[in-house]
């Protein structure tokens, strides 16, 4: 884990994917740069990884790259 790095806020995360996911912007956010780069590409792959994606953080099913959880 990188020490000093806080969570993001689940429900900074939500709204963001909500309103830039196809862009993979949370993804980005959270440490995943390959799949944001994926997402950024193909519109979130058609918007189905978008909605996948919104759905799992809310559930808190998608944590931050580093294994730790949202806040």
């Amino acid at each position: 884990m990188s020490e000093g790095k806080k969570p993001q806020s689940k429900s900074t995360m939500a709204i963001l994917c909500f309103l830039l996911g196809g862009l993979g912007i949370h993804r980005f956010m959270m440490g995943y740069t390959g799949i944001g780069i994926l997402m950024l590409l193909t519109g979130g792959v058609c918007g189905i990884l978008t909605l996948v994606d919104f759905i799992r953080i809310l559930t808190g099913g998608l944590k931050m790259a580093d294994g730790q959880d949202l806040a």
